[in-house]
């Protein structure tokens, strides 16, 4: 095997590792925002917001919501 083969393969399964990590984390909630949404309420239920954010900084927004 050459030099720049092998180097292009191990090259290409890093990136490819990379994009198989994000892929749950941030490319899944975004092509099924309904479902996100519906954990989010789940797992943000009971929690009051001014209770848990810091003083001075921005209450928590939808981060899907209009701009």
């Amino acid at each position: 095997m050459s030099r720049n083969l092998r180097t292009a393969l191990i090259f290409g399964g890093f990136i490819s590792l990379i994009g198989a990590a994000f892929y749950p984390i941030y490319f899944r909630p975004l092509m099924q925002l309904e479902e996100y949404k519906k954990e989010q309420a789940i797992n943000r239920a009971g929690i009051v917001q001014e209770d848990v954010q810091p003083p001075g900084l921005k209450v928590w927004s939808d981060p899907f919501g209009q701009k």
